[in-house]
């Protein structure tokens, strides 16, 4: 069993993200996003090991979410990961508070127990908002990402970590509003 520590939305700008996510639905054999069951969310690591302990995963929830409040953030780009899988993901702005909470948990956790994508000098500050493109669709797909004009404004407020496949929630911090 693994566990994966990331932020997400959990009021009602929500919204903005599943708008987003609707419409990159439209070329997806099935809707991704939708799929997961899951707020919107950037994942900060991924680990596939239980060699963890429990104590040390809450120390890395609370060490990122240490002096954070709610990150106001805003998505005026769509970019692609060529994969597989070829996937569709919303830039946002600012990326600092991100960029610290990363490095708050991987102050933690040892990096190299992280799969690879998600450790330092490699993760790149993204919010998935579609992975399951169509073969068939998918020039229309890197079309409307970039002709994408953005001014996608959430608030992404509770920083988790949850284990697979199971998805149960480990640890959770709400992060206060700014003063």
């Amino acid at each position: 069993m693994g566990f994966f520590l990331n932020i997400k939305i959990s009021n009602s700008s929500e919204r903005a993200m599943t708008d987003l996510w609707d419409a990159i639905a439209a070329f997806e054999e099935t809707p991704s996003m939708r799929a997961l069951n899951y707020a919107p969310h950037f994942t900060f690591a991924i680990y596939d090991t239980d060699d963890v302990s429990e104590t040390l995963r809450k120390t890395a929830v609370e060490r990122a979410a240490r002096g954070q409040t709610e990150l106001h953030l805003t998505f005026d780009r769509i970019g692609v990961f060529e994969g597989p899988p070829f996937v569709l993901w919303a830039d946002p702005r600012p990326q600092d508070p991100l960029l610290q909470m990363h490095k708050a948990i991987h102050d933690v956790i040892d990096p190299m127990l992280c799969r690879p994508y998600y450790r330092p000098g490699s993760w790149v500050p993204h919010c998935t908002v579609g992975m399951n493109i169509h073969e068939d669709r998918r020039a229309d797909a890197v079309a409307f990402a970039q002709n994408f004009r953005g001014g996608v404004e959430a608030v992404f407020d509770v920083m988790e970590c949850i284990t697979f496949p199971s998805m149960h929630v480990v640890a959770e911090k709400r992060l206060p509003p700014p003063p």
